[in-house]
């Protein structure tokens, strides 16, 4: 069975993508997708999830539409938030406890980290995993 680890900050925990793709199932959370447009758009998405980006690009400015994008997401059910590889998401996963949410980090991201080839996909990440996504 797989069970949350406990934050290593001020969220409510670490989920992998396996249970956060269980909780989702099962309606008890909602998965948002805090990458930028342009990351989802070249690299792809989760169908069905929220997007509420945390930072937007060019320049990786915060999004001023976060806060409320992440509460209007989280509908009364726990979230479970996802980046490129797990570091983001823990950013985004305090701000919305910080808001009054229960905020999951999912680890290894959409992408997984970096291989000895420096290339994403081949080392964990949503994806890696077999799990729904599409792409563009």
């Amino acid at each position: 069975m797989l069970v949350p680890r406990p934050a290593k900050g001020p969220y409510a925990g670490d989920v992998t993508p396996q249970l956060a793709w269980q909780w989702v199932q099962a309606e008890e959370a909602v998965l948002v997708d805090v990458r930028t447009d342009a990351e989802r758009e070249w690299v792809g998405f989760v169908p069905g999830a929220k997007t509420v980006a945390w930072k937007q690009w060019p320049g990786m400015a915060m999004s001023d539409s976060f806060d409320a994008g992440v509460a209007d997401a989280a509908q009364g059910k726990k979230l479970v938030l996802l980046c490129r590889s797990g570091v983001r998401s823990i950013a985004a996963a305090k701000r919305a406890t910080e808001l009054g949410l229960e905020a999951y980090n999912i680890l290894e991201g959409f992408e997984g980290d970096p291989d000895e080839n420096a290339q994403r996909g081949n080392r964990g990440g949503w994806r890696f995993h077999g799990l729904p996504w599409r792409q563009n």
